[in-house]
Formats: C-alpha cells, sequence, structure tokens
C-alpha cells in the first residue's frame, strides 16, 4: 500500500468525523464516540486530527457553534438564551463571555449593531455604505481546486476542512495558496437544502486530483470587489447590499458567471472582528 492510499485511508477516517461535529452541533462534544467514527485509537486520534487541521477537536466544535451563534444573531430572531443553549454553554453569562471575547461585544449588541449592521443604513438611520467601497478589478483566470458543497452557505466550512485535510495529506499546506470559495445559487429562491458552493484553493503548482476533489475553472475579467471586514454571518447583509443598491445604482450588468469570495485570513488564527473577504461580482 503506497503513502498516498495511507493518505487517503486518514482523510476519508477524519472526514466521518467532520460530518458527524457538523451534523451535531447541538449535542455535547464526546471524544470516545469520534474515536469511534474515526475508527482509530482514542488515545491518539485527536492528535492526528490537529495535525491535520491545525486546531484541536474542542477547538473546531468551539469555533463553529460561535461561527452559528453570530447568524443566528445577525440573521434572525432566536433568543439569545435559546442560541446559548445550543452552542453548548449551561449559562448564559459564559455564552455571553465566550461571544464577546471572539466577537468584541456581548451578543444583545451585536444583534443591533454588529458589523451586518452598516450594512442596513434604513434600518440603522445611519448611511454608512457609500460606492466607492466597492472597487472594480480585472481578475485573472484561475483554476481552482476545489471540493463540491450542497446544503447551506453557512456550513460550507465542512467541505474547506475536508479539503484542507487532503491538501495536508499532500504536504501542501505548506505552500503558498488562495482560498476560494465559489457560491453557484441565489439563497432567495434556492431552497437551503439545495444551494450549490464549492470550497477551493488557488495553489502555485500544479497538482494531480481524483474525485471528489476536482479542479474549477473560474473567469477572468471584470469584478465588482467588495472588501468585508467582519465574521462570516455578516456576508448576507453584504450581499444584500452590493445587489440591492451598489449594482442597481452603478450602471453596470453582472455577467452570467458564479460570485466568488476570497478569504485573506485564517479563521482558526483570526477573531471574527478581523477576518477580511472580498466579495467578487462578475460584470459584462
Amino acid at each position: 500500500m503506497n503513502d498516498l492510499t495511507y493518505q487517503a485511508r486518514y482523510e476519508a477516517r477524519l472526514s466521518r468525523v467532520l460530518d458527524h461535529i457538523y451534523d451535531h452541533l447541538d449535542e455535547p462534544l464526546d471524544i470516545d464516540r469520534l474515536a469511534e467514527i474515526a475508527c482509530l485509537s482514542p488515545y491518539h486520534w485527536h492528535r492526528i486530527y490537529q495535525a491535520m487541521y491545525g486546531e484541536t477537536i474542542a477547538a473546531t466544535v468551539r469555533r463553529l457553534r460561535l461561527h452559528r451563534a453570530g447568524g443566528y444573531l445577525a440573521n434572525g430572531s432566536m433568543p439569545i438564551a435559546e442560541i446559548a443553549e445550543r452552542s453548548g454553554y449551561s449559562s448564559l453569562q459564559s455564552f455571553s463571555r465566550t461571544f464577546r471575547a471572539a466577537f468584541g461585544m456581548p451578543p444583545a449588541q451585536y444583534r443591533k449593531q454588529g458589523t451586518h449592521s452598516r450594512f442596513r443604513p434604513a434600518l440603522s438611520g445611519d448611511d454608512q455604505m457609500v460606492m466607492r467601497e466597492v472597487v472594480i478589478r480585472d481578475v485573472p483566470a484561475m483554476n481552482v481546486v476545489s471540493l463540491d458543497h450542497v446544503g447551506s452557505y453557512m456550513q460550507i466550512g465542512k467541505a474547506f476542512d475536508s479539503l484542507f485535510g487532503w491538501l495536508a495529506s499532500r504536504n501542501l499546506l505548506s505552500a503558498e495558496f488562495r482560498t476560494i470559495g465559489i457560491y453557484y445559487d441565489d439563497p432567495g429562491i434556492v431552497a437551503e437544502a439545495e444551494l450549490r458552493s464549492k470550497a477551493g484553493v488557488v495553489l502555485a503548482t500544479k497538482v494531480e486530483v481524483a474525485a471528489p476533489v476536482g479542479i474549477t475553472p473560474l473567469r477572468g475579467g471584470q469584478y465588482a470587489v467588495l472588501r468585508h471586514k467582519g465574521p462570516y454571518s455578516d456576508m448576507h447583509a453584504a450581499y444584500e447590499w452590493l445587489y440591492g443598491t451598489w449594482l442597481v445604482q452603478s450602471g453596470r450588468e453582472a455577467a452570467d458567471a458564479p460570485v466568488f469570495e476570497e478569504y485573506l485570513n485564517n479563521p482558526k488564527e483570526t477573531a471574527p472582528a478581523d477576518l477580511l473577504t472580498e466579495i467578487c461580482l462578475p460584470l459584462v
């Protein structure tokens, strides 16, 4: 059995762990159960996981729960106490402390004044967004090493984690690469369970791929680029402003190609409030 075959076995085992985590975020973290899912020794599997994904399993669960909590607060009306309980916290106070440490403000304040609020001047009464915040950029064509995701865009992290595991098993995480998310459907008209997207990276050199990893070409040309600083949970409001305000006032038309996002820093190492994302809308 060659090295790639061994690597594929570890990828498959830890991919099952990631699937279980994403599908059971409301449940307590059970290390022994995850070891069973991975079919690896409970003494060692979490070290393999950390080596492949760059963080402990506990850090992954905490990050994903807080990411989801930010989405609940920015895009819905779920009571904060219920969000805290679903995020695995026994008290509202402990959830508020952890959320504030990550997002820079307590949950109630974030719901009203988080970075998503600047994209909604009609609600905030403050016209903070201006047309110049979008720049027109010539983007070269790219070939993206990608992994398909179907379902909520908020859950595309599952595909990214699996893709990064694939890269790590081939010693490609140490190489320079750009992180790209490609989004094909409008969540306003397509059912959440059917939304199509791809998690991807652009590498400096060509690599051999095999299913489920593929190569997705991105068109070159002019793009409207909005740089967003803040949690990924705020992206829905950013898109609403980009399409509903900027595009209709710009005199430009969107091209027949998908929008993509480029992630300029690492969510495993960066506070949510400091995350930088460029939303790239293709133009005719």
